[in-house]
């Protein structure tokens, strides 16, 4: 699959948050989030390994019990399973990866 950068294609996941699904193949699926400032991301769980890369911004990620401070160039992975949060400190923009397939992240 290949797809060329558009600013179409961005849906509401969270108020202040948005994001799109870029490509996806069998066994991994990659998003851009558009993450505003002043936002929270509640910690939640899921299956899927999650890995990321801040593009832009400044954000405070929670990772079960450690929370680190995320600067643009930072990337972090998520197990399965493990609780994880963020906190919005400035307009940012993360891409991650999940794997296996987010099923309810897949284009309609």
């Amino acid at each position: 699959m290949f797809r060329k950068k558009s600013v179409e294609g961005y849906a509401p996941a969270l108020p202040g948050i948005e994001m799109k699904t870029l490509v996806h193949g069998e066994k991994t699926l990659m998003i851009e989030f558009l993450l505003n400032k002043g936002r929270q991301l509640p910690n939640h769980s899921h299956p899927h390994e999650q890995t990321g890369y801040l593009v832009k911004g400044h954000i405070r990620l929670m990772i079960g019990s450690e929370i680190f401070d995320v600067m643009p160039g930072d990337s972090w992975c998520i197990p399965g399973d493990v609780e994880h949060g963020a906190e919005i400190i400035e307009d940012s923009v993360a891409i991650e990866v999940f794997s296996p397939v987010r099923e309810d992240y897949r284009p309609k």
